[in-house]
Order: C-alpha cells, then sequence, then structure tokens
C-alpha cells in the first residue's frame, strides 16, 4: 500500500489556477444588481455613516460638556478656598480684635 505523497508546487498552482478559474466563473454567472438595488445600499450606507458621523460628535459634545463642568466645578472650589492673608492684614485683623475686647470692657 503506497503512502500519502504530498503534492508538489506544480499541483499547488495548478490546484490554485483552477480555484481562480471557478471563483471568476462563479462571479461572471452572478445577476447584476439593479439600479433600485444599487440605489438603496447607497441609502443604507449614507445613512450608516450619518449615524456613526451623529454618534461621534456626541460623544464630544458630551466631553465638551464634562470639561467646562470640571472648569466650573475648580473655579467654584478655588472662590470658595480661604485667601491667605498677609502679615499686615493679620496684624491689622488682631488689633481690630483687640480693640473691640477693649472696647467691650
Amino acid at each position: 500500500m503506497r503512502g500519502y505523497k504530498e503534492p508538489g508546487f506544480q499541483d499547488r498552482t495548478a490546484a490554485a489556477q483552477d480555484a481562480r478559474k471557478k471563483a471568476l466563473e462563479q462571479l461572471r454567472t452572478k445577476a447584476p444588481l439593479s439600479e433600485a438595488e444599487q440605489a438603496e445600499r447607497l441609502a443604507k450606507s449614507i445613512a450608516k455613516e450619518a449615524a456613526a458621523r451623529e454618534k461621534r460628535e456626541a460623544v464630544l459634545r458630551e466631553r465638551e460638556a464634562a470639561k467646562i463642568a470640571r472648569r466650573e466645578q475648580a473655579e467654584k472650589a478655588a472662590a470658595n478656598k480661604p485667601v491667605a492673608l498677609t502679615e499686615a492684614e493679620r496684624k491689622a485683623a488682631r488689633d481690630a480684635r483687640y480693640a473691640a475686647r477693649k472696647a467691650r470692657k
């Protein structure tokens, strides 16, 4: 009994050529699309593209809104942050408290 014989280069190229011929024949025998089908496919493609573009724009608008909200929150936090007083301002406040205490007595 003979063993398995691997196909040689000639056999592989012939098989590939036959496969190409078969694929080309299938394409040639395939019925062409009607204009209505072509228009329908084009319309679907355009609608799909428009939906994807709208989705991207919505994501960009969301990101921009989030960025503005973070900026406003940071500004609010900065406004609520106590301002560091200078040495002269602290001395003036201390003196005012001292004077108010003396005035009460």
